[in-house]
């Protein structure tokens, strides 16, 4: 492969294991930011995390994402990198096309296996084709070429990149892929104090609402606690997998991570973690999974082994509100779905996957769902936002 602009060859590498990879190398392309000592943008394509999945047998043989690196190079420097899989189903992608996969295999096609530029189970937007700095328009183009030179030749459906940001979406159209709008629900930090001048921002009547759910909450018999760093310990993480396995049992069937995911976080992402635990009577009773960024602040995972009025809200959104305000964050991404997060300061938020399809027939059938589809997306954020808990600029509408 040539870049046109410097007359050296680029060469694109698949690995299969990221311990092949020095964490130097790929984080150099993933969190360059990180030089300057502070933390990364988004920990989530961070070596350390990516390869915890690996390593503790969340991803790889029998999960059904079978890690594929992709790692471009210009003599011998490597330049950029993705985090790449080969897909036998759609599960734990959170933009879903399980749609697409039906109607592909009903006209006789074969949609699995697929490739999938993504962080597994981490429905977070970030960078998904990483690049050194100053090499941002080469190895861009150089990942996403080969990855679709890879599923071409392998004569593969479809290539995927799921919860990448604006910029990266726009680029790929630019390329010929398909661009999908989805949308979320975050909380934006309009430079708060504290969580009353959050709440001064309010209409009257949501104000009310949000401080009787934080009483129900806090009036659950105990004491919630956030816990990050060294202050983080084995059995805290022994409470939460109890409460991971329940909601995972509940929505998935069976968890996605494993036990020992959590145990490799806590070695190498003690950093990267603010957990927020209830506790009542001695033990642990409820708690929320949140990752920390540069400018962010990602909830992930919630569960319970008692049910208290409210402590769901107050647990993971109304905590990582406090957490964002307190550190000086700028958002809060609640995950995916759940519209009941409006309700509590999360707006409605767009985000962006880019997809190829080989088959050109299917692919325009598909690029005129996502047109109607985008369509749909920018009207439901128009009519949820108009529903948002914050002051109106007519007072009569406060109320």
């Amino acid at each position: 492969m040539d870049d046109g602009q410097t007359d050296r060859s680029i060469s694109v590498s698949l690995y299969q294991s990221l311990g092949d990879i020095a964490p130097e190398v790929w984080d150099a392309c993933a969190c360059p930011e990180t030089s300057d000592g502070g933390p990364p943008n988004d920990p989530f394509t961070t070596h350390r995390f990516l390869y915890a999945l690996e390593q503790s047998g969340s991803v790889g043989t029998g999960t059904g994402w079978d890690p594929r690196y992709l790692v471009a190079e210009i003599d011998g420097q490597v330049i950029a990198v993705a985090p790449l899989y080969a897909k036998g189903h759609s599960q734990g992608e959170y933009i879903f096309d399980h749609n697409w996969a039906h109607a592909y295999e009903r006209a006789g096609g074969r949609y699995y296996p697929k490739l999938q530029i993504a962080v597994p189970f981490t429905p977070a937007t970030g960078r998904r084709l990483l690049t050194r700095p100053g090499m941002e328009e080469v190895g861009f183009g150089a990942l996403l070429q080969g990855a679709i030179q890879i599923g071409a030749e392998n004569r593969l459906s479809s290539l995927h990149v799921t919860f990448c940001t604006e910029d990266e979406a726009l680029r790929g159209a630019e390329m010929g892929l398909l661009h999908r709008v989805t949308q979320q629900f975050h909380w934006r930090n309009d430079g708060y104090e504290s969580f009353d001048d959050f709440l001064g921002s309010l209409s009257s009547r949501k104000r009310k609402t949000m401080r009787k759910e934080r009483r129900q909450a806090q009036d659950f018999g105990g004491t919630i606690h956030q816990i990050s760093g060294d202050d983080l310990r084995p059995e805290h993480w022994d409470a939460f997998w109890q409460f991971y396995q329940d909601t995972g049992a509940r929505k998935w069937g069976t968890p996605y991570l494993t036990r020992a995911f959590f145990d490799l976080v806590q070695e190498t992402m003690r950093e990267d973690v603010m957990l927020v635990l209830a506790e009542r009577e001695g033990r642990y009773v409820a708690g929320a999974l949140n990752f920390i960024g540069r400018d962010a602040l990602y909830g992930r995972y919630w569960g319970c082994t008692e049910h208290h009025p409210c402590l769901h809200f107050e647990a993971c959104y109304y905590q990582a509100i406090d957490y964002a305000i307190a550190h000086g964050l700028a958002t809060v991404e609640a995950g995916a779905q759940g519209e009941h997060k409006l309700a509590r300061g999360y707006m409605p938020t767009e985000t962006h996957s880019l997809h190829w399809i080989a088959d050109e027939g299917f692919s325009g059938a598909v690029a005129n769902y996502l047109e109607a589809e985008r369509r749909a997306i920018e009207e439901d954020i128009e009519v949820l936002t108009s529903y948002g808990p914050f002051r109106k600029a007519n007072p009569e509408e406060q109320e």
